[in-house]
């Protein structure tokens, strides 16, 4: 498929870093913006009680810098979840989505998460009253199915109430959850995957954005899907493997520019990194989400163990980050950027 504005948003996600729990705060966002300028980014999963009740700016604050930027709201009342909403715009971000596809016992105890898969009539009604109280897009995060339900009807029936209701994109982890007998971490690996069942909810609706989740791993592996479907999202290794989104913007977005090698990546943080520090954040809180930035390339061992060590002591500034760049083998830079 070719880049357009037909889907869901002017800038068309075509890849996307999944909301993750204690990862994607608003530290990791600005370090990935460096390696992508336009991947949409999304938040950590957040409820509509601490949106609505707690400290919305330091809940729901972003930069500038970060868009675009998505926040993912955990709930169920659609009264709660439009109320959420209309907050989550006015702070500016360029789309809000439920999730209906983390499977913890928190979750499911608040009735929200993977178990609405078996309520997709609540689901549409949530998206129904979001979308009357706020002007950006309103997406949907889902699996495929949870425990004994057959992932023919159960994705189709979540996709037809949603889309129905007004859902402007259904984001699909392809895989079941199984809320009775496994952890959240087991979820997110034992449930098999099953990218054709995607692939076939797309094809019955050729006319809405169906976007694929879970077990991407490389670009080369990911992006033949988007001969077919309409965007792609990358969870744990956008985060433990972040320099690969250095080729987004040329391979999927077709920017006429450069791939961002991880040198430059974290070079064009260390402003953000010293204005950050100057507001009391603490270096390791931000350098954490940059330990994976050089895997398999020579001196990555030495870039994670002097960011680990280094970063957590009293007052560690950006000189940290310095040392443990030069660290990395300045002749695989050379090479790199002579490419």
């Amino acid at each position: 498929m070719t880049t357009d504005d037909r889907l869901y948003t002017t800038h068309h996600p075509r890849f996307a870093v999944a909301p993750m729990m204690e990862w994607t705060d608003r530290h990791c966002r600005a370090f990935h913006r460096q390696l992508s300028k336009h991947a949409l980014l999304y938040t950590e999963m957040v409820t509509t009680g601490a949106v609505i009740h707690g400290d919305r700016q330091h809940i729901v604050g972003f930069s500038d810098l970060e868009h675009p930027i998505a926040c993912q709201l955990g709930g169920s009342d659609p009264i709660a979840m439009a109320e959420a909403a209309k907050i989550v715009a006015d702070f500016g971000y360029d789309e809000v989505n439920i999730n209906v596809g983390c499977p913890s016992d928190r979750v499911q105890s608040g009735r929200f998460g993977a178990c609405l898969m078996e309520e997709p009539q609540l689901v549409a009604e949530c998206v129904a009253a979001m979308k009357d109280a706020v002007d950006i897009p309103v997406t949907v995060k889902c699996r495929i199915g949870v425990d004994d339900q057959d992932p023919e009807p159960a994705l189709d029936a979540m996709a037809d109430a949603t889309f129905a209701a007004g859902s402007d994109a259904l984001w699909v982890h392809a895989r079941k959850a199984w809320l009775k007998g496994l952890s959240p971490k087991e979820n997110r690996d034992i449930p098999p995957l099953d990218y054709d069942r995607v692939v076939c909810l797309k094809q019955r609706l050729p006319e809405k954005f169906i976007g694929l989740n879970g077990g991407l791993e490389t670009l080369d592996q990911a992006q033949p899907y988007l001969e077919t479907l309409d965007g792609l999202m990358f969870g744990r290794a956008a985060y433990h493997t972040p320099q690969i989104m250095g080729e987004v913007d040329r391979r999927l977005y077709g920017a006429e520019t450069n791939d961002v090698s991880p040198w430059e990546a974290v070079r064009g943080q260390m402003a953000y990194l010293d204005d950050q520090l100057s507001k009391g954040v603490k270096l390791a809180h931000m350098t954490r989400h940059m330990l994976g930035l050089f895997h398999g390339r020579p001196g990555a061992r030495s870039w994670r163990r002097i960011l680990t060590v280094e970063a957590i002591k009293p007052g560690a500034g950006v000189e940290v980050v310095e040392r443990a760049l030069a660290a990395v083998s300045p002749a695989n830079f050379d090479a790199d950027a002579a490419e």
